[in-house]
């Protein structure tokens, strides 16, 4: 009995670990994680509905594990539409094995959160900024980026160019 009650403690365990939670947030708080970084982050706003940003994201994901040791950090910024948290998204991210940090962002208008990520941003997905704090780079992408690209972006983006 003892080792069933082990056995499945230790399944939820692993379940619970497997889990993608995906965080309800703001952009005043989203602004302020990538604000107080001290790592290189990838942040990528996505939505599972959005076949070019689908079709990036094996390539991120990729990327941030080859620049592990590097302390390069994917956070992924679902804009999916509210019916869709947590639910949806979580399944998507679960179902493609991705990790990172998830997160929801909770706007609905562009207008008040592209700015806050960058000036030129008119709300276009895929978006992504790179940025490396302790080298002051930053770079941002509002389109679908190809693999090639990103390793380029990536390796400037550890380097500080």
């Amino acid at each position: 009995m003892k080792k069933c009650i082990l056995i499945l403690t230790i399944l939820g365990s692993v379940e619970m670990l497997c889990a993608q939670k995906v965080q309800r947030v703001k952009i005043e708080e989203l602004a302020a994680y990538i604000k107080k970084a001290d790592h290189p982050l990838i942040v990528n706003f996505w939505a599972t509905w959005c076949v070019p940003c689908v079709h990036e994201l094996p390539y991120f994901q990729a990327g941030a594990k080859k620049y592990s040791e590097q302390k390069v950090e994917l956070v992924l910024v679902s804009l999916d539409f509210a019916p869709d948290y947590p639910k949806k998204i979580e399944e998507f991210l679960k179902k493609n094995q991705y990790s990172g940090s998830f997160y929801w962002l909770d706007e609905t208008n562009a207008d008040h959160f592209c700015p806050k990520i960058d000036e030129r941003w008119d709300g276009a997905i895929p978006a992504s900024l790179f940025l490396n704090p302790k080298t002051g780079y930053r770079s941002f992408y509002e389109r679908q980026l190809t693999e090639p690209q990103l390793e380029l972006e990536l390796k400037a983006l550890v380097k500080g160019r």
